[in-house]
């Protein structure tokens, strides 16, 4: 079982410019999850929205193409794959001829399903799309809807995860709010190098806390753990604590190696957001 620190993080790495998907590393997924109480099936949906902005290989007379990519990982695969190799493999197309975009799409859907299904006892296919060059100027910039908690006035004093932060009006009559920050932080788990992120949370039932909501946001900022794991202790962390009858959680982080990954849990069935990023994207 491949763990983070087996990984490309924090190492010297040799710029590999023919393709190799050889350097695609995956992470299970079930030891960060046994952490936060998920051992059987997660009570989640949702998907890690990916978007590579450097991407780039040769068509067949040798000269440079350019795309980005947008890669959509169901979030029931048994493993993420850890950045750092992510952007390596897309390092291993930059001298590589391919026939066309739809050849370099379909050899990255392959890939990647590949890396995020091995082990597994079924498999499927990631959502994989390009953006050719004629496209760029039709990719928007929007942040995330909702009612700011940044707007609050508090005062924060805890630096690690701290879910006694989170309360809800269990005795009062159901909400459904949507909810943002711009302030959450979390710092990479190999590395210790800072991630930055937007969050964005949806629910319906008891009116949660919003200073306490806010505070607990705040408390993830030296705190070591990928996107996709933060993401999820949000959810069990509110899930758990305050119990909504729906609850959806989204995080949008600023892209580190060209690549942005953006990770969504809902404690039920829905369509996927566009992967539209936000300014600090």
């Amino acid at each position: 079982m491949n763990t983070p620190e087996q990984s490309q993080l924090g190492k010297s790495s040799a710029y590999v410019d023919q393709y190799d998907a050889s350097l695609l590393f995956p992470i299970p997924r079930a030891g960060k999850r046994a952490e936060i109480g998920i051992t059987g099936a997660a009570p989640f949906f949702g998907a890690d929205l990916w978007t590579a902005f450097e991407l780039s290989w040769l068509n067949q007379r040798g000269k440079p193409q350019v795309a980005l990519a947008h890669i959509t990982v169901p979030c029931e695969t048994p493993n993420i794959v850890e950045s750092k190799s992510f952007k390596l493999y897309l390092n291993s197309f930059n001298n590589t001829r391919f026939a066309d975009a739809a050849e370099v799409q379909a050899r990255i859907r392959t890939d990647i399903s590949e890396a995020v299904w091995r082990g597994a006892d079924r498999t499927a296919t990631v959502g994989v799309k390009l953006l050719l060059p004629e496209l760029f100027d039709r990719e928007p910039v929007h942040e995330l809807d909702g009612l700011s908690l940044d707007r609050l006035d508090v005062e924060c004093t805890r630096y690690q995860p701290a879910p006694e932060l989170l309360t809800a009006a269990s005795g009062e009559a159901p909400v459904s709010e949507v909810l943002t920050s711009n302030l959450l932080k979390s710092n990479c788990l190999v590395t210790g190098q800072p991630d930055w992120g937007s969050v964005q949370i949806a629910y319906s039932g008891p009116q949660i806390d919003q200073e306490g909501l806010l505070q607990y946001i705040v408390s993830f900022r030296n705190h070591n753990e990928f996107h996709e794991q933060c993401v999820e202790r949000i959810f069990m962390d509110i899930w758990t604590r305050c119990q909504p009858i729906k609850l959806t959680v989204y995080a949008r982080y600023t892209r580190r190696g060209g690549l942005d990954i953006n990770p969504l849990r809902t404690s039920h069935p829905q369509q996927l957001p566009a992967n539209t990023r936000t300014a600090r994207q």
